[in-house]
């Protein structure tokens, strides 16, 4: 039997109007520290989006957004934040803040393969479909 390493997950929610509270989930970040493993995945639901508020600038959202996958990979390259070690990065991703973009609270599990785990967990609480 395959064995099973603990794993923290967090989603990304996108509020376009904070002080309504609704939100959009968008993605899952997932850090597996016995795999050294640190990735995310992220879709932007533009109509849904805009249906919620039709003012938001999507691709400024989208630009956010696409900092986080780079911030997960680490390095130089990704300022600062990134040459920090990857249990550093994930708390500093999924610290509470108060804005468009908004981690959940932290989850755990359990798995064999933290790749195929994130997979799993976008498909099931973001979606599969662009």
């Amino acid at each position: 039997m395959p064995v099973r390493s603990a794993y923290e997950y967090a989603l990304i929610r996108i509020v376009p109007r904070v002080e309504r509270g609704e939100q959009i989930n968008a993605g899952v970040i997932l850090f597996c520290r016995e795999r050294r493993f640190l990735a995310a995945r992220l879709k932007v639901d533009a109509a849904r989006l805009r249906a919620l508020a039709p003012e938001l600038d999507i691709e400024s959202l989208r630009e956010q957004l696409g900092h986080i996958p780079i911030i997960c990979a680490g390095g130089r390259s990704s300022g600062p934040v990134g040459t920090m070690p990857a249990h550093e990065r994930f708390r500093w991703l999924t610290a509470p803040r108060s804005a468009i973009v908004q981690p959940s609270s932290v989850h755990v599990g359990l798995c064999t393969d933290p790749a195929l785990a994130l997979d799993r967990l976008f498909a099931q609480l973001v979606g599969t479909n662009p």
